[in-house]
């Protein structure tokens, strides 16, 4: 999404199965919320390379960036989340049922966001970050942070960004 949706956690759909045409409205309700990102990057899920997706993108003139096959590190902020979550949440836990899941989430998503300060983020948690980037209208990313430069660069001037692919029904 923007610079403070990478080092947050603004929505994690959390199903059996997520299908493109769920992650599309998922996106929708995010712009709704949040605005409109200039870009999105993913890896090649299937959810994220199906019609619906592509339909969205382009109803929604929102550019998509695949990151390379076996390249995680070019969607590090998410890796880096995923990862996390992984190693402190899902590896610990036990859930009795879907609803447990969904709700266990939520609480560890809350208190990744709200009480907890990122190095990265200049010590302050994702949601304080966020409100100041909302307050004055920046997506400029911290100067005084210790994350590291993004792995994929935009495309030189000239460059197209990209090639519009068919679209079907479906």
């Amino acid at each position: 999404m923007s610079a403070y949706a990478t080092a947050q956690g603004v929505s994690l759909l959390r199903a059996t199965s997520i299908s493109g045409r769920r992650v599309a409205r998922e996106l929708t309700g995010l712009i709704r919320r949040r605005g409109k990102p200039d870009i999105i990057v993913s890896d090649h899920g299937t959810e994220f390379t199906s019609n619906a997706i592509l339909a969205w993108s382009k109803d929604y003139r929102v550019d998509w960036h695949y990151i390379a096959p076996a390249k995680p590190m070019q969607n590090g902020y998410v890796e880096s989340f995923n990862g996390r979550m992984r190693d402190e949440f899902l590896n610990e836990s036990l859930f009795f049922d879907l609803d447990h899941a969904r709700g266990a989430i939520a609480d560890w998503v809350k208190d990744f966001n709200t009480a907890r300060p990122h190095s990265s983020l200049g010590y302050q948690t994702p949601a304080a970050y966020a409100e100041v980037l909302t307050a004055t209208g920046s997506s400029a990313a911290l100067r005084n942070g210790s994350a590291p430069p993004p792995v994929a660069h935009p495309a030189p001037n000239g460059v197209t960004k990209s090639v519009e692919a068919p679209i079907t029904a479906g």
